[in-house]
């Protein structure tokens, strides 16, 4: 159960790095829009961490053997 938590917080800490970049370096009007991207992107990561936290509780340890 930990290698997803650990997998999602360096993809996290790796787009907070991009918004920063995008936030500081583009001028306004790009700043607003391309910042929204990896804010999605982390949105999207945590959603999927919910989910994987879940199949763990409910024992789905390994989620390859249905494939």
């Amino acid at each position: 159960m930990i290698a997803p938590i650990v997998v999602a917080i360096i993809f996290i800490v790796i787009e907070i790095s991009y918004f920063t970049i995008f936030f500081l370096l583009l001028p306004k009007p790009w700043r607003y829009i391309l910042a929204m991207i990896p804010i999605v992107f982390i949105i999207a990561m945590l959603l999927t961490l919910h989910q994987r936290i879940m199949e763990i509780r409910n024992g789905e340890e390994d989620d390859l053997s249905k494939y």
